[in-house]
């Protein structure tokens, strides 16, 4: 089969030619219909967080199940999934306590370098990343690492529920947990941030609040549900947002990962607010609040994988979608092939897409 291997930090991706285990007894093989090229990948493109090489990336992604290993009864062949990195047993202190993205079982949710599912001509070992490696025509991967979903959702669409859909959505109302009525900020309208939006919007806020440098970007915004827009090229994010909610938001999340959105999340809450940080900051920086301001009662905090029970969530945002209340052509701005997929990350970093998804 062939797959998009990242060799060396900060080079484009080749396409090799691979070669894939059968499955083991809890393991399943996905023919992959479906990836969304996520700005998390571009992180570890670019060495901004470790790694080992050579591997293959993508972590965003949908496809229908090929075949199962002797122990799996979750599901069958012909049964269309979408996968996740929040990979859990089910049996560990965080999964019986009801958080299984924060899974301790380092036999199911194997640590980076750890997993052997890939072979190719090459000597060195071709490691898999998030225990998943989406940029590739089939995937391995253990049988707590999909969800069944309905077979009517397109498999291209369903992708993006894969990280940026539940990530967004899930920092708003599983991590965050609002309220209908609450007072919303979003820093940063990329896929991510957009979800968080729309999610906001079906959990009934009161007021949200877009906050970003692209006039498009907020206009789209606006499309899911924001009712206000800031860009921060015009105005002090900060203060604008104070005076457009007489003090601040009762929740801010942080969808870019910077210091300085990280701490302007924080300064535009108001006494008892919340900022909850989703944006991946590079390995190794630090951020910096005034410790009198917790004196207020304000709080950061940070979301995993929008503190996802993907299994449940999933399916849920599969049902808003065909129900019309998850607007995701919006926020798909390409269709590729793998052998494009470098033009593809070129294109997001250079803020041209929102999301570009390679169709198999």
């Amino acid at each position: 089969m062939k797959a998009a291997v990242l060799s060396e930090i900060n080079k484009p991706l080749t396409i090799e030619e691979v070669s894939v285990n059968k499955p083991g007894p809890h393991e399943v093989l996905l023919r992959t219909t479906a990836a969304g090229l996520c700005h998390s990948d571009l992180h570890f493109i670019e060495g901004l967080f470790p790694t080992p090489l050579p591997v293959i990336p993508g972590h965003e992604s949908a496809g229908v199940v090929e075949q199962v290993g002797a122990e799996v009864t979750y599901v069958k062949p012909g049964d269309h999934v979408i996968t996740c990195l929040s990979v859990f047993c089910g049996t560990c202190e965080m999964c019986t306590a009801g958080r299984p993205v924060l899974c301790t079982n380092a036999q199911v949710k194997m640590p980076p370098g750890a997993a052997s599912r890939f072979t190719w001509s090459r000597a060195e070992k071709l490691n898999q990343f998030a225990n998943l490696s989406s940029f590739a025509e089939q995937m391995l991967v253990h049988e707590n690492a999909v969800v069944k979903i309905r077979k009517e959702m397109p498999l291209d669409l369903a992708a993006l529920i894969g990280c940026g859909v539940m990530t967004g959505y899930g920092a708003v109302v599983n991590t965050a947990r609002i309220k209908a009525g609450d007072t919303v900020a979003v820093i940063g309208c990329g896929g991510v941030g957009m979800a968080g939006i729309n999610g906001a919007a079906i959990a009934g806020a009161g007021r949200i609040i877009a906050v970003d440098t692209s006039p498009t970007k907020l206009q789209l915004a606006a499309k899911l549900g924001a009712t206000d827009l800031v860009n921060p090229k015009e105005v002090d994010p900060v203060e604008k947002v104070k005076e457009l909610t007489n003090g601040g938001v009762e929740y801010s999340f942080e969808m870019l990962g910077t210091k300085q959105t990280v701490e302007q999340a924080f300064a535009m809450l108001r006494a008892g607010g919340t900022a909850t940080l989703v944006g991946m900051v590079p390995f190794g920086q630090k951020v910096e609040f005034h410790g009198y301001d917790f004196l207020r009662e304000r709080r950061v905090q940070g979301s995993l994988m929008g503190s996802n029970r993907f299994r449940t969530d999933m399916p849920t945002l599969v049902d808003f979608y065909l129900s019309g209340k998850l607007h995701l052509e919006d926020w798909m701005s390409a269709k590729i092939k793998l052998s494009e997929i470098n033009e593809g990350f070129a294109n997001m970093k250079a803020g041209k897409v929102m999301r570009s998804v390679i169709v198999f």
